[in-house]
């Protein structure tokens, strides 16, 4: 068994470990303690630059349903709730972030890909 005083210090350290921000070179990815996820544009702090997410899982979940080469209209559509220039910087935060195996193949419009796919279809 744990005292309460032990428990509260233990529980405090999980959060700070579970939470914490990393800057990209357009975007910030944030683990709240609560378990979500923000997106948002790195620099600018404000609701209308930002995306959140329940977990970290949901973006996931939403880049592994986006097909092989998408852009921010396919963004939009998969995951319904993130609209107008939301879905450029979520599309941006994939192609930044390394858990995610995607790429920009263009700027205007903002193109990614998927490479893991891509490479598996080359084999």
């Amino acid at each position: 068994m744990v005292d309460r005083e032990t428990a509260e210090r233990i529980r405090t350290a999980i959060g700070e470990a579970l939470a914490g921000r990393r800057e990209f070179r357009r975007t910030t990815g944030e683990h709240r303690p609560d378990g979500s996820y923000v997106v948002s544009r790195r620099g600018v702090d404000s609701p209308g630059n930002r995306t959140v997410f329940d977990s970290f899982g949901d973006l996931h979940r939403l880049y592994e349903r986006l097909p092989g080469q998408f852009d921010a209209a396919a963004v939009g559509t998969v995951a319904g709730d993130v609209t107008g220039s939301r879905r450029h910087m979520v599309l941006r935060h994939l192609a930044e972030h390394p858990a995610f195996d995607c790429e920009l193949t263009s700027r205007s419009p903002l193109v990614a890909r998927k490479r893991s796919q891509n490479d598996s279809r080359r084999r």
